[in-house]
């Protein structure tokens, strides 16, 4: 699996400081792409990064809602090895982009 950085140059919304989308290269997934991942500011400023996961809306009664696209199936730590891949991804991109300027 490969993690594509697209960084987010114009600075809208706030806080959101790239996109990122994982594309498989191995296993029945070879071929196919997982987009809607976001790396973000973390709120608050006290530094770090979060990452949104890909989720879909829909309205109930006139209010927004969202559920995520990839979840758990019983242990409910399974994603924080997904956030902390698109993080470290993440940090190359920027360590490279430091580099070639």
């Amino acid at each position: 699996m490969i993690i594509r950085i697209s960084p987010n140059d114009k600075g809208n919304p706030p806080g959101k400081l790239a996109d990122a989308e994982l594309h498989f290269t191995d296993g029945p997934l070879n071929g196919l792409k997982l987009i809607g991942f976001a790396i973000w500011e973390r709120r608050g400023g006290g530094g770090g990064r979060n990452v949104t996961f890909p989720a879909r809306q829909y309205s109930v009664a006139g209010e927004r809602r969202s559920y995520a696209l990839l979840r758990p199936i019983a242990d409910s730590t399974a994603q924080d090895k997904i956030r902390d891949l698109n993080l470290e991804a993440f940090a190359e991109f920027e360590e490279r982009a430091a580099i070639a300027s």
